[in-house]
């Protein structure tokens, strides 16, 4: 075998390590999701969606709503996601219907 073909092989294997076909469910992931955000939350204040945001990053529907209505930072650095429709049928359903 050459060296080139040794080389080959092996960044198939690390290719294919990084990306596996095989993905982890998603009721996993949300739960997973909401463990890490109720352990988040305990540690101390979330930063504000309006913050967010302006670094760049997506908020979600339920979230820019929450943003765009005229209350005060401190609600808004709340966990909108524990009372999320959308996170309560993904723990729940694999395909949940969520749009």
């Amino acid at each position: 075998m050459s060296e080139d073909q040794a080389f080959l092989r092996l960044a198939e294997r690390v290719d294919a390590a990084r990306h596996p076909t095989e993905r982890a469910p998603a009721r996993l992931k949300s739960r997973l999701y909401s463990v890490l955000m109720r352990q988040q939350a305990a540690a101390g204040a979330l930063r504000s969606l309006s913050v967010i945001r302006s670094e760049g990053r997506p908020l979600c529907v339920f979230e820019r709503s929450l943003e765009l209505l005229p209350i005060g930072e401190h609600v808004k650095a709340m966990n909108p996601c524990r009372v999320c429709h959308a996170r309560v049928l993904g723990e729940r359903f694999e395909a949940a219907p969520i749009f």
